[in-house]
């Protein structure tokens, strides 16, 4: 067994190509069985096992800084790097994260849960490295399916623009590998980086522009020659437009390409990008034959594949789905827009009943949200399904060309809260803040599955301006489904239990877990009430009044951040019509960022459970009966 003596990258320099294939082999089935267990990103890591230890093989971590694009894809780079022990901790409560992570090892450079950010990134690197006259590289790898963000392509211009030595490992793992072509790229990669053929080259250019009256139109004539042939025969050729030396493709799975592309690419003295082709789950058929299914894995078993999940309610998303579906049925002016989340959206079978009316963009938050404004105002009524995390990237979009324009767009916001986990990269806990300071938001949360179900009927029934429904990342409560959906009037909230002196404003699943607190302090003799807090923006005001004259005081709870969220709305309410005297104590995020794990054991870390809540309550109760000459 190779594996047992990898601790860090320089034991792999020990060994022979023929070993690092063995090795790869080994990587994979460690991935294999140990992923069995915990979860985690499959298909993507066992696609780029070669690829890693290509680059661990020849270059030099941590001098050399490795830049993974949204970071998912790192676990060989973990193994390799000392913390292969670690991973029946993998995405644990303080446990081995998915993700790159800076505090976990000195290998990993830069931290990323959203994609298209390693060229920025690498960019940044090459120039504090410049400046301070450093000569370490940095590479980047990306996938082709991150090169759709509007932000990779702006990273390239300016990368091509300012021509500094970096490498950009392009990981693409759709297509195929066609040898032939791959034959003639090799060569022409070999060629086109080669010093010796880079100085002659310019040495016959210079030759020839001495000859008299002619040389100039000689260099001309050469070099469109030279450009002819590449554009005849090189599909690298946008990348070259751009600056950036082409290389490629590469088999990704053959070591000995890789080892003397990578080679190659880092002999180019301005910027390098290597094209290489990979297979998405290689070495695990269930994996090859799915890699969609197998991105992100919950525990499955080894030999059948089969997925072990807990049988219960649907999950918010499936439910989303369903109901947007029987809304479709009815109203053909609804679309759908995903920016390359079908599946995790819950929109495949909305997309296989109405494949014109579910539009996947890509990975392109920004545009999906100004197409979805122009949609509705063409009459249309677009639902732009995407989790929270990712809407963070297309706030001046929501801003600037839907709210502003006051432009109709429903915003099914799924993931939010607490995502388990994926961890504070993917934590959706910042929507409400961000998104009910924005002028003709409506912003809403249900307190269960059927809820939702009601909620979308009423975002598209909402003909006013933009809306948002946001749901959680987790199964329902297994109510019953009404069959008829009605819309809840905007702004309005609900008493699910009555109560005396102090009451809970919960919103999503806190609503439950004041239920429960409730219930326990009933069983004490102490009433509280418990409001359904729904409607984020905009509040229930003429419940908030009445709450005030009965001398009520407050606790709110929101899976959310605690700065700016639904607590601080009730706070500024209450301050902008001089309402005082009464206590408001808010529960929610902290601020920082939270890390992975379950969801309960993110909701005890922040206080979000039912005993904290208990012993809120219980500390308003002296004041109340003094208040009220009890004591």
């Amino acid at each position: 067994m190779l594996l047992e003596h990898i601790q860090q990258p320089d034991d792999l320099k020990k060994l022979t190509v023929s070993d690092l294939e063995s090795l790869a082999q080994e990587i994979r089935q460690f991935l294999i069985e140990k992923l069995s267990v915990t979860g985690g990103h499959l298909a993507s890591n066992l696609g780029v096992v070669e690829l890693t230890l290509a680059m661990h093989y020849l270059f030099n971590s941590p001098r050399d800084k490795f830049i993974f694009d949204v970071g998912h894809q790192s676990y060989v780079h973990k193994m390799i790097t000392g913390r292969m022990h670690l991973f029946d901790t993998l995405r644990k409560y303080k446990g081995l994260c998915g993700f790159v992570k800076r505090s976990e090892s000195e290998h990993d450079v830069w931290e990323a849960g959203h994609s298209s950010t390693s060229l920025s990134a690498a960019m940044g690197m090459v120039t504090a490295r410049d400046l301070k006259g450093e000569d370490h590289r940095v590479i980047a790898i990306i996938g082709d399916g991150a090169m759709t963000g509007g932000m990779a392509l702006e990273a390239l211009n300016h990368i091509g623009h300012e021509k500094r030595r970096m490498i950009v490992i392009l990981n693409d793992n759709e297509m195929s590998i066609a040898p032939n072509v791959g034959a003639i790229h090799n060569y022409l990669s070999r060629i086109r980086t080669d010093k010796h053929y880079r100085k002659a080259k310019e040495e016959v250019e210079n030759l020839l522009k001495k000859i008299p009256a002619v040389g100039g139109k000689l260099a001309k004539t050469a070099e469109k020659l030279k450009d002819s042939l590449k554009y005849l025969i090189v599909s690298g050729v946008l990348f070259e437009e751009l600056g950036l030396t082409y290389i490629g493709p590469v088999d990704g799975h053959n070591l000995p390409q890789l080892l003397e592309a990578m080679k190659q690419a880092d002999q180019v003295q301005g910027p390098a990008l290597l094209h290489v082709l990979t297979l998405k789950g290689k070495g695990y058929d269930p994996a090859e034959r799915d890699s969609h299914k197998w991105h992100g894995a919950s525990s499955y078993k080894i030999e059948s594949g089969q997925m072990l999940k807990v049988v219960g309610p649907p999950m918010y998303t499936e439910v989303f789905g369903n109901t947007l579906m029987e809304l479709a049925e009815m109203d053909d002016r609804i679309i759908a827009i995903t920016p390359a989340m079908p599946s995790g959206s819950g929109l495949i079978k909305f997309a296989e009943r109405f494949p014109g009316r579910m539009i996947d963009v890509g990975i392109a938050e920004q545009h999906a949200a100004t197409f979805s404004g122009a949609l509705a105002m063409e009459g249309m009524k677009p639902v732009f399904a995407v989790y929270s995390t990712f809407l963070q990237r297309a706030y001046d979009q929501v801003v600037h060309d839907i709210c502003r324009q006051n432009l109709n767009v429903v915003f099914a916001i799924d993931r939010a809260g607490f995502v388990g986990p994926d961890g504070e990269t993917h934590q959706g806990v910042y929507d409400m803040a961000f998104l009910r300071s924005i002028p003709n938001m409506v912003l809403m949360m249900p307190k269960d599955e059927n809820e939702l179900r009601h909620m979308l009927k009423t975002a598209l029934d909402y003909g006013e301006g933009p809306i948002a429904v946001r749901y959680a990342r987790i199964n329902g409560l297994g109510v019953p489904l009404d069959r008829e959906l009605h819309s809840i009037p905007i702004g309005t909230w609900e008493v699910v239990r009555p109560g005396e002196g102090i009451a809970v404003l919960a919103i999503g699943p806190m609503v439950q877990v004041a239920e429960q607190a409730a219930s326990v302090l009933q069983q004490q003799g102490i009433h509280i009430r418990v409001i359904n807090a729904r409607f984020v923006k905009p509040l229930d005001e003429a419940m908030l009044i009445q709450l005030s004259r009965e001398g009520m005081d407050l606790i709110t709870m929101e899976e959310g951040a605690a700065m700016g969220g639904m607590g601080s709305a009730v706070l500024e309410f209450y301050a902008r019509h001089d309402i005082f005297g009464m206590r408001v104590k808010n529960l929610g995020v902290p601020d920082y960022f939270v890390e992975h794990g379950g969801i309960q054991d993110q909701r005890k870390e922040t206080g979000l459970t039912v005993e904290r809540l208990i012993t809120e309550v219980r500390s308003m109760l002296p004041r109340k009966r003094e208040a009220a000459g009890l004591t």
